[in-house]
């Protein structure tokens, strides 16, 4: 198993925005000048992979596949806990040819000696990875999100497989698409999330485990800057370039911003979290930030 923070990349070689299965994907923007975005892309990309270097990651960047453009987002690919990844099933077809080039990845991971075991879900149950299923290592458990891509079915799988607690939250929205998109629990205790985004019993869920302290409340234009969309090690956090009520919110609890234009990922629906995943997090409790409230 991997001994310090790691982060999976998936190299932009085979990115565009060429269909659109989420409110925010825009091909007609990238059809514009396809050749100038792609460089965008690139260049955003190693922007990236040079904020999480600088926050503290090591960084393994592994190939795309022609054809499938969104591989660039792994969150999606798997969750990852203890050196056990559980692959994910995509709904839409557009992504699910993304899952064979992806498990190939992850059997080399296993094989290296990163992870002890990949496991597969069953067959028509629909789970998109670490965008909606967020290990919250404050609290010990995970969160899912359910309803525009993933079943709410696959939390009770994901708890099945990790032997931990699973808690679902309902998606109300479409732009919300995953979880990522609109929740990101904090090394010190910590919820930033955007509460429209949510059903009335997810945002019962949700506050009864996080005391108002420790609740963030992105704005509409927090969400739409993909700020929510962030990747957090310790006081460090990776992100998009975001708003100022976020910045001075973040940096008002003592957290240091690596911002990145991640504009022409933005156009696919992604940001910093959607083109990550953490490959060694572990169950076990680290040394906390910040003491975290009941």
């Amino acid at each position: 198993m991997i001994q310090r923070p790691t982060i999976l990349l998936v190299a932009p070689t085979f990115y565009d925005v060429s269909y659109s299965i989420n409110p925010w994907m825009d091909p007609q923007a990238w059809a514009r000048d396809p050749r100038g975005m792609h460089r965008q892309a690139t260049r955003a990309f190693a922007a990236l992979r040079q904020a999480l270097a600088d926050a503290g990651f090591a960084v393994e960047v592994a190939a795309g596949a022609p054809g499938l453009p969104d591989m660039v987002f792994p969150a999606n690919a798997a969750v990852v806990l203890d050196g056990k990844a559980v692959l994910a099933r995509f709904r839409y077809a557009q992504r699910s040819g993304e899952e064979a080039p992806f498990a190939a990845i992850f059997e080399a991971l296993r094989t290296r000696g990163w992870l002890d075991s990949v496991v597969q879900l069953p067959a028509g149950c629909f789970q998109e990875g670490a965008g909606d299923c967020i290990w919250d290592a404050a609290r010990g458990h995970f969160w899912a999100g359910f309803g525009p891509r993933s079943s709410r079915a696959a939390a009770d799988e994901m708890a099945r497989h990790f032997a931990r607690e699973v808690v679902a939250l309902e998606l109300a929205t479409a732009h919300s698409y995953h979880l990522d998109v609109c929740f990101c629990p904090l090394a010190g205790g910590e919820l930033l999330y955007y509460p429209p985004a949510f059903s009335a019993d997810a945002l019962q869920a949700i506050r009864a485990r996080v005391p108002a302290r420790l609740r963030i409340e992105a704005t509409e234009d927090d969400l739409r800057h993909f700020s929510v969309n962030a990747v957090n090690l310790d006081d460090q956090v990776v992100m998009t370039r975001t708003t100022p009520h976020l910045r001075t919110e973040l940096t008002r609890r003592g957290y240091r911003l690596h911002e990145v234009d991640l504009s022409p990922f933005m156009l696919s629906g992604g940001g910093a979290y959607c083109m990550t995943l953490r490959l060694d997090r572990t169950s076990v409790a680290p040394s906390a930030r910040g003491a975290v409230a009941a």
